[in-house]
């Protein structure tokens, strides 16, 4: 039987209250997409009641499939079906806008005092992403390569990326993982049927996925045919954010890879950029702001900023509104879960790949940097120290271990 999303009046399906509640969330919600779904999952499931466990637990499974912000997209999808698209736009909105602020702000301070801070805070700002990618593939291990078949896999994606260095390599990568998945794994089969409350129709469904695939097609194209800074822009971290499956850590590689290589960001702009971001609520994509803003060249700045954030973040829209009709079909599909598997085990395998480069290889220069690391790596994993907090004492310990070069030996 359908389950029908309840509400206690038509105000808690207001675009307002959408948009206030996900704005509260948007200035709390530290510790990354796995701690979203968490808070999430108290304010809608336990304290509003907007969605039972069941339902819940189903869109989290759509967000998941998809490739993109998982977190993000569970807040859209929770907006869509309040409010509609008005309210999908304000859940996006509210959501991303604290955090976007904040690193636009970082991004200028960068542009001002770069020069006068990288060999303090910003270093430490480089180790903790270490501390962080780390964690990130330490818990996506234990989860998502739990068998010999899914842990080789991930071995392999890592070794294979890392001696191809390109986005087609990562590309390369999910795909195989996928075609193993299809063919070697074996994944368990949802059938209940949830009604999620959204009510779009199909032609809006299909047309929101043809805009998301010419997206994925056209804008290279565009690019080629009209090149300008601006277009590159939009066409590269559009392609980051229709590529990327497993959430924001993952975006790393790809969006690294397109970014450093041709010069329009430095590596130790965006490792410190990177590591700020784990100070801020909110989705981890909003990395794209700060990136936008301490371009090389223009648009960068606050343009630049919106620019890439809008365009990172659109193949999620065109994806949630294009995908949630059709997911119950979709997730009975044994050979789609199945696939699924083996494309999760290669995502670990290319966060793998990205801790040691560009991260470990940019931030541990010498053995107080390795050490650093470690006292961050500890305080996430084993003390559960917020992870914003880590970030403050590891910037600050960057800082110190420049303060006093005795700590300084010999590099690793």
């Amino acid at each position: 039987m359908a389950y029908e999303i309840e509400t206690k009046d038509d105000g808690e399906r207001s675009v307002a209250t959408v948009f206030l509640t996900f704005l509260r969330l948007g200035l709390t919600s530290f510790g990354g997409p796995v701690a979203h779904i968490g808070y999430f999952h108290n304010e809608f499931v336990d304290r509003r009641k907007w969605l039972d466990e069941r339902a819940f637990a189903d869109l989290v499974a759509l967000c998941q499939f998809l490739p993109g912000p998982a977190s993000s997209q569970v807040g859209i999808g929770i907006g869509l079906s309040r409010a509609g698209l008005p309210g999908a736009l304000a859940a996006w909105v509210a959501f991303t806008m604290p955090s976007a602020i904040a690193l636009i702000m970082f991004g200028y301070g960068v542009l001002a005092f770069g020069d006068a801070v990288e060999s303090g805070a910003l270093n430490g700002l480089k180790v903790v992403a270490v501390a962080v990618v780390a964690q990130a593939v330490w818990t996506m291990a234990k989860s998502l390569c739990p068998d010999a078949k899914r842990a080789t896999l991930a071995a392999a994606a890592a070794i294979g990326v890392l001696a191809i260095p390109s986005p087609f390599a990562q590309v390369g990568a999910i795909v195989i993982g996928g075609l193993y998945g299809w063919a070697a794994l074996r994944a368990d089969i949802v059938t209940d049927h949830i009604d999620l409350g959204v009510r779009i129709s199909k032609f809006v469904a299909i047309t929101a996925l043809f805009l998301f695939f010419a997206g994925l097609i056209g804008l290279p194209v565009l690019a080629s045919l009209y090149p300008s800074q601006t277009m590159a822009l939009v066409d590269s971290f559009y392609r980051s954010g229709s590529l990327v499956f497993g959430g924001g850590h993952i975006v790393l590689p790809l969006i690294q890879s397109e970014v450093v290589p041709p010069g329009w960001v430095s590596k130790d702009a965006f490792l410190a950029g990177y590591g700020a971001t784990q100070a801020v609520p909110g989705p981890l994509f909003t990395f794209a702001a700060y990136l936008g803003t301490v371009m090389t060249g223009a648009p960068n700045g606050i343009v630049g900023g919106i620019i890439c954030l809008l365009a990172i973040f659109a193949s999620s829209f065109l994806l949630v509104i294009g995908a949630m009709p059709f997911w119950d079909a979709l997730r009975r599909i044994t050979a789609i879960r199945n696939a699924l598997m083996g494309v999760n085990a290669a995502v670990v395998g290319l966060l793998l790949a990205a801790l040691y480069d560009p991260v470990w290889t940019s931030a541990i220069l010498s053995a107080a940097d390795f050490g650093l690391a470690m006292a961050a790596f500890t305080l996430l994993v084993f003390w559960k120290t917020p992870p914003w907090l880590v970030v403050v004492l590891t910037a600050f310990g960057g800082w110190a271990l420049h303060a006093w070069p005795i700590f300084y030996g010999p590099t690793v």
